[in-house]
């Protein structure tokens, strides 16, 4: 008989670590993400926090109850020093869109929060995956990194990920398909700068022109600017009729987390640092980019038309002079 010990560790040995995300703002879209992601079943751990610390309590009391229906979640009201732990903290807080407003009129507003935030954030010791949502996200992105001192690989907006889910559903609805069978991006800013890319999109690898002719549907530039023009609106569409957005972003903010905590290097449009484009460093913007554990992994540059490269360009000087503002208004 064998006398020796069983190498085989006690079971709360073997336990991992749960995977912890943390979100900033328990707002429409902080609160709904997180109850994306109860339903996801990603996250062993989800700690609201929040300026208003009762909103929080009432959040994550209203998600437990939930959790018979869903996953076994740890789901509590913190505060930043529970960043700590936490594999993804998700940026939600600040002021909301006013019906009008363009997502970058919001800059000055928000970027007073984030001087806040964010060196709370970076002080409890956070070492993970920095998400931002609040708008304008690509200069609170940008703000966020500056701020934060983490590798530009761990600071993401959610850019155009949802402007690129739009564009995908507009499309799918012109040629009658799943919205998930089309491939097609809109990439720089999320905003009215923001540029779709016609050149790449198709249907199954079929070009979109192509299946236009096949089924005999009515597919020109009045079309393609019709269809992108319902893409860009939405959020105002939305805003006017119901005062705000976030389902579909809480949706889209999941699929970031996801790619992370999986680790699956996953293709999103998603918003960080350029340094390798041509008058476009030193600001975020979307392009397609690979998003795994560490963040981004790398990003893609897609094959544009002239037209396409010139309306990114316009959409990186949009960025940079808001940028400036901050910059400015700071001195």
């Amino acid at each position: 008989m064998n006398n020796q010990p069983s190498t085989i560790q006690p079971p709360n040995q073997m336990r991992t670590k749960p995977a912890r995300v943390a979100i900033i703002g328990t707002g429409l879209v902080g609160s709904t993400c997180a109850y994306t992601l109860l339903l996801s079943g990603l996250a062993g751990e989800i700690v609201l926090i929040d300026a208003n610390h009762a909103r929080a309590q009432g959040e994550a009391m209203d998600l437990n109850h939930a959790m018979p229906f869903s996953h076994a979640t740890r789901i509590w009201a913190g505060s930043a020093e529970d960043c700590a732990g936490a594999d993804v903290v998700i940026v939600s807080a600040g002021v909301a869109q006013k019906p009008g407003e363009s997502r970058l009129e919001l800059v000055q507003r928000n970027a007073a929060i984030f001087g806040q935030i964010i060196p709370a954030v970076i002080h409890s010791g956070f070492d993970g995956v920095l998400l931002i949502a609040t708008n304008p996200v690509d200069v609170l992105t940008y703000m966020s990194l500056k701020l934060s001192g983490l590798p530009a690989r761990r600071v993401i907006g959610s850019g155009t990920i949802l402007d690129t889910a739009r564009f995908r559903f507009e499309i799918s609805r012109h040629f009658g398909v799943d919205p998930r069978s089309v491939q097609a991006d809109i990439v720089g800013e999320h905003g009215d700068s923001s540029q779709p890319v016609w050149s790449g999109a198709n249907v199954g690898g079929i070009k979109l022109e192509a299946l236009a002719a096949a089924q005999n549907v009515v597919f020109n530039q009045e079309t393609k600017d019709e269809i992108f023009a319902r893409a860009r609106d939405a959020a105002a569409s939305i805003i006017q009729s119901k005062g705000a957005t976030y389902y579909a972003i809480a949706a889209g903010l999941t699929c970031i987390v996801e790619a992370v905590l999986r680790d699956q290097n996953t293709v999103l449009c998603v918003s960080s640092l350029m340094d390798n484009l041509e008058d476009m460093d030193e600001l975020c913007l979307s392009l397609p980019s690979v998003v795994n554990r560490s963040g981004i992994e790398r990003i893609l540059t897609p094959d544009l038309s002239a037209k396409e490269m010139s309306g990114l360009r316009h959409s990186a000087q949009v960025l940079k002079a808001s940028i400036a503002s901050i910059e400015n208004s700071a001195h």
